[in-house]
């Protein structure tokens, strides 16, 4: 039980070396990143806690979050390359009549 303790220690410790680079990145993909492996990590702080609390239904619980992560990371970075999420902004295409 004390290894997995020390484990959610070095969890929390990555997630705020993560959040320190989400805050001074120097690019918004850098800051992106960091979000996700945030989120990631959070994944595994819930599994490990699950296992510290004797609860297996957690790991549903994180692989669920870890599925939100995963589209919200595609989702921010689609929009932060074409700023719309695909949608024409100046009306519909000449097939669309």
């Amino acid at each position: 039980m004390t290894m997995f303790a020390v484990a959610a220690i070095a969890v929390l410790v990555s997630m705020a070396l993560s959040m320190v680079r989400a805050f001074i990145g120097p690019t918004v993909f850098d800051r992106i990143l960091a979000v996700n492996v945030s989120g990631t990590l959070t994944v595994v702080l819930i599994s490990v806690y699950g296992f510290l609390d004797g609860r297996p239904d957690f790991l549903d619980i994180a692989l669920l979050y870890g599925l939100i992560n995963f589209i919200a990371t595609i989702a921010v970075s689609k929009y932060m390359k074409f700023r719309d999420l695909g949608h024409p902004i100046d009306g519909p295409d000449e097939g669309d009549v």
